[in-house]
């Protein structure tokens, strides 16, 4: 989302709290679910890792979700998927889209760009100013879109599996915002 530039993504050790059914990963202090469950999918906790800026600040926690049996070679196709962020600093809404655009022309062609522009702006739109503990979902379901939602509210959808593997490639694409906090999301075992 935002706090571009010099990012790093360091590999934490989540410790496991809770019984079987309800266990949580811990990251920086910040509980992930080991599964998510809405509209119609399970999605389980792929991995989850801590966003530094500037080496020494965190900026936030992010959980990926994938459905069971998906690997993440499969992340940007038409598949299930949710990132989970939580913040550690405040954000003003308007800084989510700015910083956005920047690593989605790293990672998809000048056309693309032009031909999401209206859902891209009406993502932009949605966002709201963020506090410490604040939390933002994105959940695609192919068929429906990607949610953006803030502390568990919906705030919008956006349709298209094209949108979806754009947007994604913000963390998870050729370019990514930091490619320490990709290879640690998809990291297997």
């Amino acid at each position: 989302m935002v706090l571009l530039g010099a990012g790093s993504a360091l590999p934490t050790s989540g410790a496991a709290t809770g019984s079987a059914e309800t266990t949580k990963k811990v990251i920086e202090g910040v509980e992930f679910r080991q599964t998510y469950a809405g509209e119609g999918v399970v999605l389980h906790l792929h991995n989850a890792a801590l966003l530094r800026y500037k080496v020494f600040f965190r900026g936030y926690v992010v959980g990926l979700y994938l459905p069971e049996g998906s690997g993440p070679s499969a992340v940007l196709e038409d598949v299930p998927k949710r990132m989970e962020f939580s913040y550690f600093w405040s954000i003003p809404a308007r800084e989510f889209g700015k910083a956005g655009e920047k690593i989605l022309a790293r990672n998809v062609d000048g056309k693309t760009l032009e031909n999401l522009r209206e859902r891209l702006d009406r993502i932009d739109r949605a966002y709201r100013d963020v506090r410490p503990g604040d939390r933002y979902a994105l959940t695609y379901i192919p068929g429906r879109g990607t949610e953006l939602s803030y502390n568990g509210k919906p705030l919008t959808v956006i349709e298209g599996a094209d949108f979806a593997a754009a947007y994604f490639s913000i963390w998870l694409g050729p370019e990514p915002l930091d490619a320490g906090l990709k290879r640690e999301l998809l990291r297997q075992g």
